[in-house]
């Protein structure tokens, strides 16, 4: 190669145009499939597990199905609804990204250029080094994993095909609203509310939303809501593994860049995510005398979502203390306060997804607004000057503005959920049938998660006569 000539990777062809980062983009892509692959395959296999063994087919199945479901959304209208032109403050412009030349172009957040109170320019607009194409797969996996967050409230009694229509309107009416309030360049965003990367648009949405779907779905059969333990803890730990490790792409791929601050956001996340874990297992041998996996397991993810809003905003003492705080807070209210509030008793959340998700989502929220560093806040936020109130000076406005953005999140999902499960109800029933309940996976779906005599086929040979169960096997389930 001659002196001075631009080596062949680094040269301008159709397919790599001068703009395009290869860096940026392969770790931008990486990213997006680690986030991928904690809803499939990590949350079908936790949620296929953590459940009696009667849910096993439902509960992984309500994971897969929203998976592919919120894709179709994605491409054909929600992507613009949440990172587009804007619409109103809360929502942008919906149209599909299917197109070519949309799809290749530059990525562009159009709405979320910062401009003084006169119009002029104070921030431009984000404008990542990679296509369209690769910010839409890398957003569509925050979509997927938001809405099956939501379903670990529902398991155990959701009627399917409700499910099968709750899916879609909850991403069009609840979170691409949250995701361009606080991303897109929405109303939040403008005024500096911090959501790293989903503490408020992810966890708290789903699990508000999901306490909100349970109440007006209905609680398990009084059975289940007595004895529901994991048909297999072996799995739990398999699903949770990829929930952990997938969380590197969760929070290193929101810089939309492969830069310093991504480095700072890996490292953050683990740090909170083992002190939560060590927290709550502490807690679990301290008042109950034994450690408990799926404790652990609890504390785990309430470190991971508590580090999300802020994971490369706060140093490294601050992951610590966040991870301090989410093994020990979640694990009161879910332990303790949970079991004393007769409100909450009544609304049966399968696997505690307020407390791990929502607790923990607004806990990071409102802890990042005290802890977020000055000079790390200047890598990656839009608005000059922003720190949190640990900091001094205007940072102490930091930690109002969070709670404020925490409570529009909250209200916006209470209110919106309710309505779509009323929709719904006029059409579907949200419950399953309670003679259905009794069976489980071989009366909603007609398989089973294992191929041996158990209560689910033991329940459907009560349940079902001669004309409907014939003696031939249905799906995986086997006759004994």
């Amino acid at each position: 190669m001659a002196a001075g000539a631009i080596p062949m990777a680094y040269q301008t062809t159709p397919s790599s145009p001068d703009w395009l980062n290869k860096g940026d983009n392969a770790w931008q892509m990486t990213s997006a499939t680690l986030v991928g692959l904690q809803s499939m395959p990590g949350l079908v296999i936790l949620y296929g597990s953590i459940v009696k063994k009667k849910w096993a087919i439902n509960s992984a199945f309500m994971a897969l199905y929203a998976f592919a479901a919120v894709w179709i959304c994605w491409v054909i209208w929600a992507y613009n609804m949440s990172f587009g032109d804007r619409l109103l403050p809360f929502w942008g412009k919906a149209r599909p990204a299917l197109g070519q030349s949309f799809l290749v172009a530059q990525s562009e957040l159009t709405a979320t250029a910062i401009r003084y109170h006169n119009g002029s320019v104070e921030a431009p607009m984000l404008k990542p080094l990679y296509p369209v194409a690769t910010m839409v797969y890398f957003q569509c996996m925050f979509a997927s994993i938001t809405v099956i967050i939501l379903a670990g409230s529902l398991l155990g009694r959701m009627n399917i095909k409700a499910w099968m229509a709750f899916v879609p309107l909850w991403i069009t009416f609840s979170y691409t609203v949250c995701a361009f309030s606080l991303w897109g360049g929405g109303f939040l965003f403008q005024w500096g509310v911090i959501d790293y990367s989903g503490g408020y648009v992810i966890h708290l949405s789903s699990g508000i939303a999901g306490l909100t779907a349970a109440y007006w779905v209905g609680p398990r059969s009084a059975s289940d809501r007595e004895r529901f333990p994991p048909n297999n803890i072996l799995l739990v730990l398999a699903g949770a593994g990829l929930l952990w490790l997938g969380w590197t792409g969760f929070n290193g791929g929101d810089p939309y860049s492969a830069n310093i601050d991504s480095s700072m956001a890996v490292l953050n996340t683990h740090i909170c995510a083992s002190t939560s874990l060590l927290v709550w297992t502490i807690l679990d041998v301290s008042f109950f005398g034994k450690p408990s996996v799926i404790g652990a397991v609890q504390g785990m993810i309430t470190g991971l979502v508590c580090i999300t809003p802020g994971a490369g905003l706060v140093q490294g003492w601050a992951a610590i203390v966040m991870g301090i705080l989410s093994g020990s807070i979640p694990w009161y209210t879910m332990m303790v306060l949970h079991k004393k509030w007769s409100f909450m008793q009544r609304i049966d959340d399968t696997l505690g997804v307020f407390h791990t998700h929502a607790v923990a989502g607004f806990l990071g929220g409102a802890t990042t607004g005290l802890f977020a560093e000055p000079i790390l806040c200047s890598l990656f936020l839009s608005i000059p000057d922003s720190k949190g109130a640990f900091y001094g000076g205007a940072g102490g406005s930091q930690f109002g503005k969070q709670i404020a953005g925490a409570l529009f999140v909250t209200a916006w999902n209470i209110v919106i959920t309710s309505i779509i499960c009323v929709v719904i109800s006029l059409i579907l029933p949200l419950r399953i049938a309670d003679q259905e309940l009794l069976i489980g996976d071989d009366a909603v779906h007609g398989e089973e998660a294992y191929a041996i005599w158990a209560e689910g086929e033991l329940n459907d040979i009560t349940h079902h006569n001669e004309s409907t169960h014939s003696g031939v096997s249905v799906g995986v389930t086997q006759n004994v």
